[in-house]
Protein backbone atom coordinates (compact mmCIF):
# COMPACT_ATOMS: atom_id res chain seq x y z
CA UNK A 1 0.00 0.00 0.00
CA UNK A 2 1.91 3.41 -0.88
CA UNK A 3 1.97 5.94 1.56
CA UNK A 4 0.09 9.07 1.50
CA UNK A 5 1.66 12.47 0.43
CA UNK A 6 0.35 13.44 4.04
CA UNK A 7 2.63 10.98 5.57
CA UNK A 8 5.73 10.85 3.64
CA UNK A 9 5.91 14.61 4.44
CA UNK A 10 5.04 14.49 7.98
CA UNK A 11 8.01 11.14 7.86
CA UNK A 12 10.69 13.93 6.13
CA UNK A 13 9.89 16.26 9.09
CA UNK A 14 9.52 13.69 12.02
CA UNK A 15 13.26 12.30 10.00
CA UNK A 16 14.18 15.87 10.47
CA UNK A 17 13.43 16.42 14.13
CA UNK A 18 15.41 13.52 15.32
CA UNK A 19 18.38 13.76 13.04
CA UNK A 20 18.28 17.77 14.91
CA UNK A 21 17.92 16.20 18.47
CA UNK A 22 21.01 13.48 17.73
CA UNK A 23 23.39 15.48 15.74
CA UNK A 24 22.36 19.65 15.51
CA UNK A 25 21.09 21.93 12.73
CA UNK A 26 24.14 21.01 10.35
CA UNK A 27 23.20 17.98 9.87
CA UNK A 28 20.16 18.96 8.66
CA UNK A 29 20.59 18.11 5.12
CA UNK A 30 18.25 16.99 2.11
CA UNK A 31 19.83 14.14 0.98
CA UNK A 32 20.18 12.80 5.32
CA UNK A 33 17.18 13.39 6.01
CA UNK A 34 15.87 11.45 3.01
CA UNK A 35 18.21 8.87 3.68
CA UNK A 36 16.88 8.65 7.57
CA UNK A 37 13.01 8.53 6.18
CA UNK A 38 14.08 5.82 4.19
CA UNK A 39 13.30 7.38 0.44
CA UNK A 40 15.04 8.43 -2.21
CA UNK A 41 17.43 11.61 -2.38
CA UNK A 42 15.08 13.54 -4.50
CA UNK A 43 11.75 12.74 -2.49
CA UNK A 44 11.75 15.66 -0.20
CA UNK A 45 11.75 17.88 -3.13
CA UNK A 46 8.41 16.78 -3.92
CA UNK A 47 6.85 17.90 -0.57
CA UNK A 48 9.37 20.99 0.27
CA UNK A 49 10.41 22.72 -3.11
CA UNK A 50 13.53 24.37 -1.17
CA UNK A 51 15.96 23.10 1.59
CA UNK A 52 14.55 25.94 3.72
CA UNK A 53 10.95 24.84 3.67
CA UNK A 54 11.28 21.93 5.17
CA UNK A 55 13.89 23.32 7.74
CA UNK A 56 11.19 25.64 8.70
CA UNK A 57 8.51 22.47 8.85
CA UNK A 58 11.17 21.14 11.63
CA UNK A 59 11.20 24.25 13.09
CA UNK A 60 8.19 24.74 13.47
CA UNK A 61 8.05 21.49 15.32
CA UNK A 62 10.10 23.02 17.52
CA UNK A 63 7.98 26.08 18.47
CA UNK A 64 4.97 23.77 19.10
CA UNK A 65 7.31 21.74 21.50
CA UNK A 66 8.10 25.35 23.23
CA UNK A 67 4.55 26.54 23.06
CA UNK A 68 3.58 23.56 24.88
CA UNK A 69 6.13 23.65 27.35
CA UNK A 70 5.28 26.98 28.02
CA UNK A 71 1.97 26.59 28.48
CA UNK A 72 2.80 23.67 31.20
CA UNK A 73 4.71 25.67 32.91
CA UNK A 74 2.35 28.48 33.34
CA UNK A 75 -0.16 26.51 34.44
CA UNK A 76 -4.08 27.61 34.95
CA UNK A 77 -2.56 31.18 35.54
CA UNK A 78 -3.66 31.50 39.03
CA UNK A 79 0.05 31.95 40.38
CA UNK A 80 1.20 35.01 40.21
CA UNK A 81 2.65 36.89 37.41
CA UNK A 82 6.46 36.80 38.74
CA UNK A 83 5.79 32.59 39.72
CA UNK A 84 4.54 32.06 35.84
CA UNK A 85 7.63 34.26 34.41
CA UNK A 86 9.83 32.47 37.01
CA UNK A 87 8.37 29.12 35.10
CA UNK A 88 8.31 30.46 31.70
CA UNK A 89 11.80 31.03 32.32
CA UNK A 90 13.01 28.03 33.74
CA UNK A 91 11.04 26.45 30.70
CA UNK A 92 12.72 28.42 27.99
CA UNK A 93 16.04 27.42 29.42
CA UNK A 94 15.65 24.05 29.49
CA UNK A 95 14.27 23.90 26.77
CA UNK A 96 16.74 25.67 25.09
CA UNK A 97 19.76 23.69 26.63
CA UNK A 98 18.33 20.16 26.78
CA UNK A 99 17.38 21.19 22.63
CA UNK A 100 20.21 22.84 21.45
CA UNK A 101 19.95 21.43 18.31
CA UNK A 102 16.06 22.43 17.74
CA UNK A 103 16.73 25.70 19.39
CA UNK A 104 19.59 26.54 16.98
CA UNK A 105 17.56 26.09 14.20
CA UNK A 106 14.43 27.46 15.62
CA UNK A 107 16.01 31.39 15.65
CA UNK A 108 17.86 30.93 12.49
CA UNK A 109 17.29 34.24 10.97
CA UNK A 110 16.74 33.00 7.23
CA UNK A 111 13.91 30.67 8.61
CA UNK A 112 12.26 32.91 10.07
CA UNK A 113 12.22 35.82 7.63
CA UNK A 114 11.55 33.56 4.85
CA UNK A 115 8.35 33.72 5.50
CA UNK A 116 7.61 29.61 4.74
CA UNK A 117 4.99 27.80 6.81
CA UNK A 118 4.67 30.89 8.55
CA UNK A 119 7.08 30.35 11.20
CA UNK A 120 7.65 33.72 12.60
CA UNK A 121 3.65 33.82 13.24
CA UNK A 122 4.59 30.35 15.24
CA UNK A 123 6.87 32.02 17.15
CA UNK A 124 4.02 34.74 18.41
CA UNK A 125 1.96 33.77 20.91
CA UNK A 126 4.66 32.55 22.82
CA UNK A 127 6.42 35.84 22.85
CA UNK A 128 2.59 37.58 23.05
CA UNK A 129 2.02 34.98 26.79
CA UNK A 130 5.02 36.78 28.11
CA UNK A 131 3.93 40.41 27.30
CA UNK A 132 0.65 39.90 28.90
CA UNK A 133 2.85 38.73 31.85
CA UNK A 134 5.25 41.62 31.77
CA UNK A 135 2.42 43.71 31.45
CA UNK A 136 0.74 41.82 34.48
CA UNK A 137 4.26 42.05 37.03
CA UNK A 138 5.05 45.39 35.47
CA UNK A 139 2.10 47.54 34.97
CA UNK A 140 4.25 50.91 34.86
CA UNK A 141 6.16 49.79 32.11
CA UNK A 142 6.03 49.64 27.99
CA UNK A 143 5.38 45.99 28.60
CA UNK A 144 6.49 44.95 25.03
CA UNK A 145 9.99 46.33 25.13
CA UNK A 146 10.62 45.02 28.75
CA UNK A 147 9.53 41.32 27.48
CA UNK A 148 11.84 42.07 24.49
CA UNK A 149 14.36 42.75 26.60
CA UNK A 150 13.87 40.07 28.97
CA UNK A 151 13.34 37.41 25.98
CA UNK A 152 16.79 38.49 24.75
CA UNK A 153 18.09 37.95 28.29
CA UNK A 154 16.97 34.43 28.29
CA UNK A 155 18.27 34.00 25.11
CA UNK A 156 21.80 34.86 25.51
CA UNK A 157 21.72 33.11 29.19
CA UNK A 158 21.06 30.04 27.21
CA UNK A 159 23.69 30.65 24.15
CA UNK A 160 26.57 31.41 27.21
CA UNK A 161 25.13 28.55 29.96
CA UNK A 162 25.02 25.89 26.88
CA UNK A 163 28.68 27.38 25.56
CA UNK A 164 30.30 26.96 29.15
CA UNK A 165 30.85 30.62 29.55
CA UNK A 166 28.91 31.52 32.30
CA UNK A 167 29.65 28.90 34.56
CA UNK A 168 33.08 30.24 33.92
CA UNK A 169 32.90 33.64 34.34
CA UNK A 170 30.68 33.42 37.42
CA UNK A 171 31.21 30.43 38.98
CA UNK A 172 27.74 29.35 39.07
CA UNK A 173 26.93 25.72 38.90
CA UNK A 174 23.55 26.33 38.79
CA UNK A 175 21.38 28.22 36.45
CA UNK A 176 18.55 29.46 38.88
CA UNK A 177 20.44 32.02 40.53
CA UNK A 178 21.07 33.53 36.83
CA UNK A 179 17.60 33.14 36.02
CA UNK A 180 16.29 35.00 39.45
CA UNK A 181 19.09 38.18 38.06
CA UNK A 182 17.35 38.21 34.79
CA UNK A 183 13.73 38.82 36.61
CA UNK A 184 15.10 41.01 38.99
CA UNK A 185 16.73 43.22 36.40
CA UNK A 186 13.85 43.28 34.24
CA UNK A 187 10.98 43.34 36.99
CA UNK A 188 12.40 44.50 40.19
CA UNK A 189 13.52 42.58 42.85
CA UNK A 190 10.71 40.13 43.75
CA UNK A 191 8.87 41.63 46.98
CA UNK A 192 8.09 39.22 49.76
Amino acid sequence: MEESDTGLRARLVDAGVDLVAREGAAALTLREIARRAGVSHGAPRRYFPTHLELLSAIARRGFEDLGRRATTAVGDGTASPRAQLTALGRGYLEFALGNRGMYELMFRHDLLVSGYLGLRDTSLPLFGRLVELVGRARPDADARLVAGALWANLHGVAQLWGWGSLQLATAAEDIAPLLRSVLDAHLGPETG
